[in-house]
């Protein structure tokens, strides 16, 4: 069996915090294929370190031997010893900004009103988040956001999303470099791995990027239907979907995570078909 790094995001992949029902057993079968020696963890989150650690606490997920958080702002190597970030990548990053400092961007973009920064928890060295209100033009404000850093040579990459709940757009401004497809990369050559030993599972658009790439991927099937009527009409080889049905589940979340794996991986469809009927005995 060939080694697998299993990239997943957190909320609405596998925390089941999303509006459909989570299959039950799927996240016991899911800690069972994370335990294996042959497979590495990373968790793939917009959620800052303090707020992954918390949601790991809540939700009694698995610990990952890597957490790439912020939007791929910052990677770190978890272990029993804490959470340690990853200075090269950090290094990486930086001629992007010009290394310009976190105070010199807010500075830089206050000509724009409609920008309202998020807290200072969601904020860090290469990371620059706002809140936009939903009435603004979107399109419009970050063609104008994207001119401003230009202008001052400054590679981003803004990343676009709207929380539902809060009724708030998302942007994130970020080193050009810095994002979850290129964090994912990082994590390939620091583990000596190939794209095809990675999987990488995710629901929204800021998984988009990573979804459409050549990495092997899986959409959950409680994905958001715009990223999934996207996601069909890009039709990228490398992009499952999960549809339910496998192992009786129903392709939410976690389940929708085994079942990716189980179609990248026949030698792991197995392990898990045995691992389930073990589970369903025990219980």
């Amino acid at each position: 069996m060939r080694r697998l790094l299993l990239c997943t995001d957190l909320d609405r992949t596998l925390i089941p915090n999303g509006a459909q029902p989570a299959a039950p057993g799927a996240l016991a079968l899911f800690r069972q294929l994370v335990r294996r020696e042959d497979v590495t963890l990373a968790y793939v989150s917009g959620r800052h370190q303090a707020l992954m650690a918390q949601a790991m606490r809540e939700f009694d997920l698995p610990q990952p031997a890597f957490a790439i958080a912020d939007v791929g702002s910052t990677i770190y190597q978890v272990s029993p010893a804490g959470w340690l970030e990853d200075a090269a990548w950090r290094a990486q990053m930086a001629p992007d900004w010009r290394d310009l400092t976190h105070a010199d961007l807010v500075a830089l973009l206050a000509v724009f009103p409609a920008l309202q920064l998020q807290p200072p928890a969601q904020q860090n060295r290469h990371k620059l988040s706002y809140h936009v209100a939903l009435t603004e033009d979107a399109r419009r404000l970050l063609r104008a956001v994207d001119v401003r850093l230009k202008e001052a040579q400054i590679q981003a990459n803004l990343i676009w999303s709207i929380d539902e709940a809060a009724g708030l757009g998302l942007l994130d401004v970020l080193p050009a470099s810095a994002n979850k497809l290129q964090a994912i990369r990082f994590l390939l050559q620091q583990t000596g791995l190939k794209e095809g030993d990675v999987i990488f599972a995710g629901d929204s658009g800021n998984d988009l990027e990573v979804l459409l790439s050549s990495l092997p991927a899986v959409l959950v099937a409680n994905a958001d239907p715009q990223v999934k009527s996207q996601a069909a009409a890009a039709k990228p080889g490398t992009l499952y979907l999960a549809q339910g049905g496998y192992l009786g589940m129903n392709g939410n979340y976690s389940a929708g995570i085994l079942e990716g794996v189980a179609h990248y991986h026949p030698a792991l469809d197995a392990w898990l078909r045995a691992q389930a009927l073990t589970l369903q005995g025990d219980h």
